[in-house]
């Protein structure tokens, strides 16, 4: 497929990451499959922006910022947050006239519409933003423990919390893409709340699970990566074949 079209893969970070945390991915893919991180504001190389706390909100200033690279066939990504902020990308997307991606990949959070965000409404204290990391399983008790570390990385944590806290259902036509959702057999995101993504789609909905906790995201990350590769080569064939099937001129 090289020397086809390509598809890019726009990524968005869970609470607390920046773009980075999908830079090894870039190397893992192959050709075809472009992963094209999203950074956001306020962290990474856009730490001089200021933090964003309202999910809709932000899910727009992305479909401005990418809306010249959709001139390709692609598809979205998100872990946790990040795939709450996909889905709101995707309305977002659709709200404004866009091409759609050919696929929504959701991995470690729950559906939208049974959504519970009551947790997260609130700003939360530093010590109950380091409990969560450690519930979360996924930052090391020696980054816990680094004081300049975690200077830097709580404030995002708290506002990528609060990102969270804003998010409201309302009325939502279900997403003429399919979906695919990942999670992780120990994550205390449930099975049946993964399973509420299907809510939200009109076409294909699909659900992997894998050995881990929340973030099985790095933890199994060759499983994961083949499962996405899987799917995307799926649409992008079936994508070429549509293509191939309409009138010239």
């Amino acid at each position: 497929m090289s020397d086809v079209i390509k598809l890019r893969l726009f990524c968005l970070p869970y609470s607390g990451a920046s773009a980075m945390s999908y830079s090894r991915w870039r190397r893992s893919m192959p050709e075809w499959l472009q992963v094209r991180p999203l950074e956001l504001p306020g962290r990474g190389m856009r730490m001089d922006e200021p933090l964003q706390s309202d999910i809709r909100r932000l899910a727009c200033q992305l479909a401005d910022e990418i809306s010249a690279e959709l001139d390709r066939p692609y598809a979205l990504f998100g872990h946790s947050l990040g795939g709450l902020l996909a889905f709101e990308l995707a309305h977002a997307l659709r709200e404004r006239g866009l091409p759609a991606p050919l696929a929504l990949f959701a991995s470690a959070t729950a559906g939208p519409a049974r959504r519970d965000v009551s947790e997260y409404t609130v700003a939360k204290t530093d010590e109950q933003l380091i409990a969560r990391l450690r519930e979360l399983k996924g930052t090391g008790e020696e980054l816990l423990a680094n004081t300049e570390l975690m200077q830097l990385m709580l404030p995002i944590l708290r506002a990528d919390f609060l990102l969270c806290g804003s998010f409201s259902y309302g009325q939502r036509s279900p997403l003429p893409i399919p979906i695919h959702v990942f999670g992780g057999k120990q994550d205390s995101v449930r099975t049946e709340q993964l399973l509420d993504w299907q809510t939200d789609t009109c076409n294909r909905f699909s659900l992997d699970m894998f050995e881990g906790h929340h973030f099985f995201l790095v933890q199994q990350e060759v499983e994961l990566l083949r499962s996405v590769r899987r799917y995307a080569e799926e649409h992008l064939t079936r994508w070429r074949n549509q293509q191939a099937r309409q009138p010239c001129g």
